[in-house]
């Protein structure tokens, strides 16, 4: 296969599973939750599934990435996730950085970046450290309009409506 094919297979599969991501982003919305949505992928299959659950849960590192890594390390019973590519619509905190380095998770596909909090290179490249003994490959803004405004909608409304954020 062609490089330049190859590079259209990868990005038309980003974008397809980015848009599940987003599917789950709306099920933490319709919970009242930030909406972020993740999913973790090997070999073209599902293994892992989650959505921002900290409010609902009363547990601050139930972030979508968080969700599922566990999911996936339950599924595969192993806390390693060599070869698996996870992808969420908002870009990853440290914490979940932290995670997928320890998951061995090979490769990372964000859609909007985080100005606040991201670990993938807008504030900290956690990812990419020489300190760190597994470095992640890292695929930015994918379907970052749609991510993004899924997020701004939904703190729009909150302060709207004289909620916290």
């Amino acid at each position: 296969m062609s490089d330049e094919l190859q590079q259209l297979e990868t990005e038309a599969l980003d974008q397809f599973w980015m848009q599940r991501a987003l599917e789950l982003a709306h099920r933490a919305e319709a919970a009242g939750e930030v909406p972020v949505g993740a999913v973790l992928v090997r070999d073209e299959q599902v293994v892992g599934e989650g959505w921002n659950q900290p409010i609902g849960s009363h547990d601050p590192s139930a972030h979508a990435e968080m969700q599922a890594l566990r999911n996936a390390a339950l599924r595969l019973n192993n806390y390693r996730l060599p070869q698996t590519t996870l992808y969420v619509t908002l870009e990853p905190c440290v914490m979940c950085a932290g995670a997928m380095i320890h998951a061995r998770v090979k490769r990372v596909v964000f859609g909007a970046w985080d100005p606040k909090t991201g670990a993938a290179g807008s504030v900290f490249d956690i990812l990419n450290s020489d300190q760190h003994n597994h470095r992640i490959e890292v695929c930015k803004g994918v379907m970052a309009d749609e991510c993004g405004a899924l997020l701004r909608d939904f703190f729009k409304q909150k302060r709207d409506a004289g909620g916290q954020e």
